[in-house]
């Protein structure tokens, strides 16, 4: 009998070859295919098993297998192989069978838990989704409570403005019929001023030295201007009533719009009609406000019309004083008398010294901000050596290698010193911006000056050469009645 030999063919399929496929109640690990190729020229027996591998190091017998074929002739060669590969130990049966019911448990355990799991889900989301659409209704009949209060403030609002509008119409019209009144008085004073008006600049007035006739051109052409001023201020406090018109009006038909939209919203329900998925819709954020901008929103708008009104009715009475001002004003100034002309004169010799005295000062104060600039300037230039030191510093440093680029304190006063440089500089810059315009401010003073100088000087000429032999020859005796 000669040996035979066992080999390892684990990606070869023989006749005997066993599988982890054909069994799969065996683990994968701890297992080798083997396959016996039996020698042709001799047949298998028990000789030929009669031993095992063992390590030359073992000092134990080595292990007899059982005997399997008792003889060649009763068994042939594919039996011995059937007989060793074929069968399998009661244990591996039992765990085989053991294996299949723990499955068979495991697997119906976890489908039971997946029934009730889902028939908790199914019972929560049914609740969750009933109270997610009673909440949304809740706060959908929230919304249009409150968007109804908004929209019976702004109608109410609306309606107010309507009318207050209308009384301040009216009042315009009693303006522009005040303003026209004046022209006729005032075109008869103006005849007797005609000298006077060869005046220039500030000192067209009309003041106490002309007395009543002067006074009363005075008071008239203030009196227009005045009216003229109110006026202006009526149209344009027309103009704002009608822009706080036109904001209650759009939000009002925005309200009514989106009260239409909820309430059909509110109305919706499970089995309502025109129902529809809209994809994404939900990550669609077409909304600009929140409900504290949204409320603020409307509150500004009625607090503008609110403050609107009450603007206008203080134009009202401010136009109705204004108007009984002036026509007691006209009728006094055409009855008062003319004061001394030699005071006039006073006063404006008296001015002409100060605005003299002034344009002296001034010029002293244009002369020390020149200086005060240029050394600004200096100063500005002076910092520009340091300034380049810094930047080439740094600029030095760049070039440093590797590891030695390090942020070190060197680095960082550098960077701290180029930055207070430049805050030097902005800061000497300002000032130097704020010299050169306050520079120019005092030019236009000194212009100012300088040309009101002359202007007093020529009212001086006319009121003492000319004003005053026309007033002894020319007396003023017309009354007008307002």
């Amino acid at each position: 009998m000669e040996d035979v030999k066992g080999v390892l063919c684990p990606t070869r399929v023989g006749q005997f070859y066993q599988t982890t496929r054909s069994q799969p109640w065996r683990p994968t690990l701890g297992y080798e295919n083997v396959e016996l190729i039996p020698l042709a020229s001799h047949p298998l027996t028990n000789a030929y098993l009669d031993k095992s591998y063992t390590s030359a190091k073992m000092s134990t017998e080595p292990i007899r297998f059982p005997n399997l074929v008792t003889s060649v002739e009763r068994n042939p060669p594919h039996a011995a192989r059937t007989a060793l590969y074929s069968r399998y130990t009661p244990f591996e049966w039992t765990q085989s069978n053991i294996n299949y019911y723990n499955e068979s448990e495991t697997n119906r355990n976890y489908a039971e838990r997946l029934r009730n799991e889902a028939v908790r889900v199914i019972r929560d989301t049914e609740e969750r989704t009933a109270a997610a659409q009673r909440d949304s209704g809740r706060r959908l009949g929230e919304r249009i409570t409150d968007t109804t209060f908004w929209r019976n403030a702004l109608s109410t609002e609306l309606e107010r403005l309507l009318a207050e509008s209308n009384l301040l119409q009216d009042k315009r019209k009693d303006l522009e019929k005040s303003i026209q009144d004046i022209e006729g008085p005032h075109h008869i004073a103006q005849e007797c001023l005609y000298q006077r008006e060869n005046r220039i600049g500030i000192d067209l007035v009309h003041d106490q030295v002309e007395k009543s006739l002067l006074k009363e051109v005075e008071i008239q052409r203030n009196c227009r201007d005045r009216l003229k001023s109110i006026h202006d201020k009526v149209c344009q406090q027309l103009r704002n009533n009608r822009a706080a018109q036109h904001e209650l009006e759009t939000d009002l038909n925005l309200k009514e719009s989106t009260l239409d939209i909820d309430t059909l919203c509110h109305q919706l329900n499970n089995f309502s009609r025109g129902i529809n998925y809209f994809g994404g819709i939900e990550k669609f954020d077409p909304t600009v406000t929140v409900p504290e901008t949204w409320a603020e929103n409307s509150n500004r708008i009625i607090q503008r019309s609110q403050n609107e009104r009450f603007k206008s009715s203080q134009s009202r009475s401010d136009s109705d004083n204004l108007i009984n001002a002036c026509a007691n004003e006209i009728w006094n100034s055409w009855n008062a008398t003319n004061n001394s002309l030699a005071n006039r004169s006073s006063e404006i010799l008296e001015a002409k010294n100060k605005l003299q005295m002034h344009l002296h000062k001034v010029q002293q104060e244009i002369f020390d901000v020149e200086k005060h600039m240029d050394m600004l300037r200096k100063a500005i230039m002076d910092k520009s050596n340091p300034m380049k030191v810094a930047h080439t510093r740094l600029e030095a440093r760049t070039h440093r290698r590797d590891g030695e680029l390090c942020r070190d304190p060197a680095q960082q006063r550098l960077v701290q010193e180029v930055g207070e440089l430049g805050e030097s500089l902005d800061q000497l810059h300002r000032k130097l911006q704020e010299a050169e315009a306050q520079h120019q401010q005092l030019l236009r003073t000194r212009a100012g000056l300088e040309s009101d100088l002359q202007i007093k000087v020529n009212s001086l000429f006319i009121d003492q050469d000319k004003c005053l032999g026309m007033r002894r020859s020319f007396p003023i005796t017309a009354t007008i009645k307002y």
